[in-house]
């Protein structure tokens, strides 16, 4: 709790340092969930379940009793670097050390089990083995809580981010996803399209804010939409790609995005 008051995402690890489900139904991963992937689990919860996009800073998700089993079974603290906007270098051996101590400009320090994890303000995209014994976790990952470590935090060098560009994307591009829209039939509040358009430009744009807790923000999202639009037949299928667009950019894969959008839906009845 007082790693997320001080805006630190976070989310409870395993002995083994991955993500555990944060609910009964996912425990033990028996929803199928891939916590060590760089997406949630294709679990259908509407709250957020494992992954990088579980952390979170809300008091109440973390209290909660959909969590309590993973905060009692927990080993470690895992959090989000990208929803704090720092970059956490791994140095997963001395010889890692020795080439950040020789390359790399000083800045925050934590001591790991094999090396070090060099702490940086700001983030960029994360990538693997961007060297023997070096990764960059930064934006749609997870890295373990070691405590604040030593030195003053400076910003991600320009060796760092050159690191990451030699490295392509392997993340699948944005696609659209075709679902059906809701039929309607209700009376419609809307007085004009400008209201249509300005709820799913707000819609996107929460999305897009989005630092922690993404699965559930995109959930959120959709079941408030729906709440508002869904019920007059006003709401097309441009509409729902546009907000499966602003998910994907986000992580979230076109399963999720329909698994979110199916539960939404349910939960109002329709």
């Amino acid at each position: 709790m007082a790693l997320a008051d001080g805006a630190l995402p976070v989310l409870p690890l395993g002995a083994d340092k991955r993500p555990l489900g944060n609910c009964r139904d996912c425990t033990d991963l028996a929803c199928g969930g891939r916590p060590n992937m760089k997406s949630p689990g294709p679990c259908l919860c509407p709250w957020p379940c494992h992954g990088w996009a579980a952390a979170t800073t809300n008091p109440t998700v973390l209290a909660s009793r959909q969590w309590g089993l993973a905060w009692r079974r927990a080993r470690a603290i895992g959090y989000h670097p990208g929803g704090a906007s720092v970059t956490v270098v791994d140095l997963d051996n001395p010889d890692a050390v020795e080439w950040a101590r020789a390359t790399l400009p000083a800045t925050t320090t934590v001591a790991t089990t094999r090396g070090e994890h060099w702490i940086y303000s700001g983030t960029v995209r994360s990538v693997n083995k961007v060297r023997e014994g070096v990764d960059i976790k930064s934006l749609m990952s997870y890295a373990r809580w070691l405590g604040p470590g030593t030195g003053t935090m400076t910003d991600v060098p320009a060796a760092v981010q050159d690191l990451v560009a030699e490295k392509p994307a392997v993340r699948p591009a944005p696609r659209a996803v075709a679902v059906p829209a809701p039929a309607g039939g209700g009376q419609c509040p809307h007085r004009s399209p400008v209201y249509l358009e300005r709820g799913i430009a707000m819609a996107e744009q929460r999305i897009t804010a989005a630092t922690s807790g993404v699965h559930a923000t995109v959930y959120r999202t959709f079941l408030a939409v729906l709440s508002a639009h869904g019920r007059c037949g006003c709401l097309t299928e441009a509409h729902i790609g546009r907000l499966f667009l602003a998910a994907q950019a986000k992580g979230e894969s076109p399963r999720h995005c329909t698994d979110a959008w199916s539960n939404a839906t349910t939960a109002l009845g329709m």
